[in-house]
């Protein structure tokens, strides 16, 4: 066997970076596994953590054949798989940037995202071929594509982009799969996250090897999410949303079996993969789990092995943690956090009561305080309501290509009313900003209003966020119009093919006179009080 390729920087006798993680899960729980479903009634994928470590390692060897190097960036457009994760550390091992992308997105906001971070390559999952195509055709920087290797690959075709090169995991590891001495800084960049920001537009978060280190030494804290080896964790929380939360770091980092879902998400699935994998912990936004708990309901079954879910993403109605408790016979923790925390702000410990009131606790290395209108601490930092500010070892210092610092003094402005109890329990209270947050996703209300307001017969147009049962949140929109009113068709239309689907409004309300606050802007807090609940 030819000896293994080097990096060649300068290194540190033990770097902090997230190579380390697998590294550690390959050798010293290398049977524990990564699990991947392929729906209801479909077998599973599985591999062991030193197979996964190996074939990581390899993928960073082709990688580099394929002209990648330290400090280059790729995308991946892809569901929770093993490939995926594949994916992952064989970027982070080189020193190569993951810029994972979300697949609900239109192409157009997708393209923007990969043109302005620079990527060089992007990996997709094999059913999302149609969207990749049209992404590609966007990025004349992109230079090849990767579809990864996941259960019912078979059943779609490759993409077609032309003269780019379009390889499998399975044929790139066969052709260029070759081993290499990893090696990356702990100051290098590991990830890219795009969020939104006040205005709805995409802001790139970037993420140091040593500040998804730190995080992840936080999450495995006892009160945060106390796993271990015996664990086995069902990531129902997409990759692409801040990495996961950082679970498939810390699932190798003590020897967790992994489970990913992949695409299917539903409730008979998920159901079927925790029930044959043991499931302990179970991790996820509020909408994944009302689908689960419904089919458990109807077809009056259990889920003997989970012993705790994790709620994130949204706020979470107080029925819905019952509703789990109750059918489950599970503890729920609620948690707080942003793409900006990379993403551990604040949870409730194992063995609490689940409360939708309360979003827990600060892990170390998480900082807290609120502040007046004028970003001023308040004197009374308890049982007090401010403006939200955060500052930590892993917060945000500035945002991509943006050569303005996000913080002030060290504190991040979350943007969010909260509350801080005698105990420390942290309570968002408000959004000092519009965005609607729907099943753990950020809708612009200014691109929904920028569009229905050029249609004739519109004056003035607001769209707000009203309270639902399933997704948290969803958009309506309220109008008041002159002349020929505008009809619900034309109004959806309109909408139609330049907004994602889902941030198609419930409901549309039409208003003889819109009410204005006193600087002569729309009163949106009035609009709520009318019609948000």
């Amino acid at each position: 066997m030819e000896p293994e390729r080097g990096i060649d920087i300068q290194r540190r006798p033990y770097e902090l970076t997230l190579d380390k993680f697998i590294e550690h899960a390959g050798k010293w729980h290398p049977a524990r596994e990564i699990v991947t479903g392929g729906g209801v009634g479909v077998r599973a994928t599985r591999v062991a953590y030193a197979e996964l470590r190996e074939r990581a390692n390899r993928l960073s060897g082709a990688f580099m054949a394929l002209g990648l190097s330290r400090g280059n960036r790729i995308a991946s457009l892809a569901w929770n798989s093993q490939g995926h994760m594949e994916c992952w550390y064989a970027a982070f091992g080189m020193g190569v940037s993951c810029h994972t992308l979300n697949p609900r997105l239109k192409a157009e906001q997708i393209a923007q995202m990969v043109n302005q971070a620079d990527d060089r390559l992007l990996a997709i999952s094999p059913d999302l071929t149609e969207l990749a195509e049209q992404v590609v055709a966007l990025c004349p920087g992109i230079t090849a594509v990767l579809v990864l290797d996941e259960p019912g690959a078979a059943d779609h075709p490759l993409p077609s982009c032309g003269e780019l090169p379009i390889w499998t995991t399975s044929r790139l590891l066969a052709e260029h799969g070759e081993l290499l001495t990893w090696g990356a800084a702990e100051e290098d960049e590991a990830a890219l996250c795009f969020t939104s920001g006040t205005t709805g537009a995409p802001k790139g978060v970037p993420y140091s090897h040593r500040s998804n280190y730190l995080v992840t030494l936080a999450l495995l804290q006892r009160d945060v999410l106390g796993i271990g080896a015996d664990d086995a964790i069902l990531v129902a929380v997409p990759m692409f949303h801040a990495n996961g939360w950082g679970l498939p770091l810390a699932a190798p980092a003590t020897g967790a079996k992994l489970v990913f879902p992949c695409r299917h998400n539903d409730g008979a699935s998920l159901a079927e993969l925790i029930r044959a994998e043991d499931v302990t912990l179970a991790v996820g936004v509020p909408t994944v789990w009302l689908g689960l708990i419904e089919h458990l309901e109807a077809t009056d079954t259990t889920l003997p092995s989970l012993r705790r879910v994790i709620l994130g993403g949204s706020g979470v109605p107080q029925a819905l943690i019952d509703r789990i408790e109750a059918r489950l016979g599970v503890g729920v923790q609620t948690s707080w956090g942003m793409t900006e925390l990379s993403p551990l702000g604040t949870i409730t410990p194992p063995g609490s009561t689940g409360r939708a009131t309360t979003a827990g606790r600060p892990a170390i290395g998480v900082d807290l305080r609120v502040v007046d209108a004028s970003g001023d601490p308040l004197v009374q930092q308890r049982d007090a309501e401010g403006h939200l500010q955060v500052r930590g070892s892993s917060t945000i210092d500035r945002y991509f290509g943006q050569s303005d610092a996000a913080t002030q003094d060290g504190w991040f402005d979350t943007g969010d009313l909260a509350v801080i109890d005698a105990d420390g329990n942290l309570s968002i209270t408000g959004r000092a900003k519009d965005l609607i947050k729907s099943g753990g996703e950020w809708i612009n209300p200014g691109e929904i209003e920028a569009i229905v307001g050029d249609l004739a017969g519109v004056s003035l147009v607001a769209v707000i966020g009203r309270a639902h049962p399933k997704w948290s949140e969803r958009p309506i929109i309220i109008m008041e119009t002159s002349g020929d009113p505008v009809t619900d068709a034309e109004v959806r239309n309109a909408l139609e093919g330049r907004v994602p689907r889902w941030w198609l409004p419930d409901e549309i309300f039409r208003i003889d006179s819109m009410p204005l606050a006193i600087t002569g802007k729309i009163d949106k807090q009035r609009l709520r009080q009318l019609y948000a609940q």
